[in-house]
């Protein structure tokens, strides 16, 4: 791969999806395209598309009028490791390193360098292809805010408002039937959107996976605030929450993923545990992937928008194998 002189690049988008993708891929798109007159490729699903060399040249139409549609116009792939590849070998599945493959595709492509948008997965791969040549820029990508390196994440401000504004629409339910309502939001093993987003909607409790909790306390202040003629309570649990001592709940395993755990549950099993210990009637809300989904905010656009500029800033400045990062206020690498 040639690694002097930046003629080409592609793009790829890679693990969940996440409100402000299309911003960076159209800000990837138009500077490169613009700026510097760069053929740019669009990598479809991930790296599962590097694979299986789906992709095609992006024009300057094709990323127009993306800017505030969620999701990702190249889709994405949480599951294809290229260099954990699962693949049958007669009535067995075993893996299989296709990174090699992977260069050559890209080598036949004539593809300079390659921007990879994603999270941790995402970038451990892209850190392994620059290991072995690939001229790599990595722009970061996740609601969970959960990151190391950056000190914010674009997708994370629209996932903290569609939250907040799903618990006070949850609120006025809350006081109607005198009910505590527990909603269990996105975030992992991060406590940053349950935080957020408890604050802004004025949570009575606020459960993060950094501060494990105790089910006495908690049944304590609910009961205190019924006591007091408050007889409802809004509970905002991130996912990845647990009891002192305790583990987290896990919702499923998913084969052939490099992260297969997947939290979710907390609400149903704190709900059930307050209704028994207080004699109150709870119900268990879980906002899901409505968290991930949708137009991004403002915020989020000016956000991505940065993102996918500085990486091409810092490709064709002579920066490679770098992560794209928010610090003290200022886009850099």
């Amino acid at each position: 791969m040639k690694t002097t002189k930046i003629k080409s690049i592609a793009i790829l988008t890679g693990g969940g999806d996440c409100p402000g993708l299309n911003a960076v891929i159209r800000a990837v798109a138009k500077t490169a395209i613009n700026k510097y007159g760069l053929e740019v490729w669009g990598i479809e699903d991930g790296y599962l598309g590097l694979i299986e060399d789906r992709m095609h040249v992006l024009s300057y139409n094709d990323v127009s009028n993306i800017l505030t549609v969620g999701g990702t116009i190249l889709g994405s792939c949480n599951k294809a490791n290229p260099f954990n590849y699962p693949a049958k070998v007669g009535k067995r599945t075993r893996t299989k390193d296709l990174s090699d493959r992977c260069i050559k595709l890209l080598a036949g492509h004539d593809v300079d360098a390659l921007i990879c948008i994603g999270g941790d997965g995402t970038m451990a791969s892209a850190a392994a292809f620059a290991a072995k040549g690939v001229v790599v820029m990595g722009v970061p990508k996740t609601i969970d805010n959960d990151l190391y390196g950056t000190d914010i994440t674009f997708g994370f401000n629209t996932a903290v408002t569609t939250a907040t504004e799903a618990i006070d629409k949850i609120h006025t339910t809350a006081s109607s039937h005198h009910r505590v309502m527990l909603i269990e939001v996105m975030g992992r093993y991060a406590g940053w959107i349950g935080l957020h987003a408890g604050v802004a909607s004025g949570a009575d409790v606020i459960l993060l996976p950094e501060m494990p909790y105790e089910i006495d306390k908690i049944c304590k202040v609910v009961l205190r605030r019924s006591e007091r003629g408050r007889r409802f309570s809004i509970i905002v649990i991130a996912e990845g929450a647990r009891p002192k001592g305790g583990k987290v709940v896990v919702a499923r395993k998913v084969k052939n993923s490099p992260d297969p755990v997947r939290l979710g549950g907390i609400a149903n099993v704190l709900a059930e545990q307050i209704c028994t210990a207080a004699g109150l009637d709870c119900r268990a809300v879980i906002l899901g992937h409505v968290q991930r989904g949708g137009t991004p905010t403002p915020f989020d656009r000016a956000l991505a928008t940065g993102f996918g500029h500085k990486a091409i800033e810092l490709l064709m400045a002579g920066t490679k194998n770098h992560l794209v990062v928010h610090k003290d206020g200022r886009l850099g690498s």
